[in-house]
């Protein structure tokens, strides 16, 4: 994968979240909780790890499904930039 640069991470997330939960771009901010704003459940979890695995070519472990990695979109971000660095 090529590193992409966080802003280009975000924008892809955001609009991935937007388009799967239904809600408006102004609704959503890069450190809105999505989840306990209620945008995302469990299911929805499953749905945006296999989307990351596929959009950014990474691969999800056990140890990083943790509530810190995939709780906004910065912290996100920040995970996907963490994995493809590796």
């Amino acid at each position: 994968m090529t590193i992409e640069t966080t802003s280009i991470i975000k924008e892809k997330i955001r609009s991935y979240i937007q388009k799967t939960a239904h809600i408006d771009n102004e609704k959503i901010k890069n450190d809105s909780m999505i989840f306990r704003e209620g945008y995302f459940d469990s299911m929805g979890l499953i749905m945006l790890i296999t989307h990351i695995e596929e959009e950014f070519g990474i691969k999800t472990n056990d140890a990083d499904l943790i509530e810190e990695n995939f709780e906004s979109i910065n912290s996100i971000s920040d995970y996907i930039y963490r994995k493809s660095v590796q």
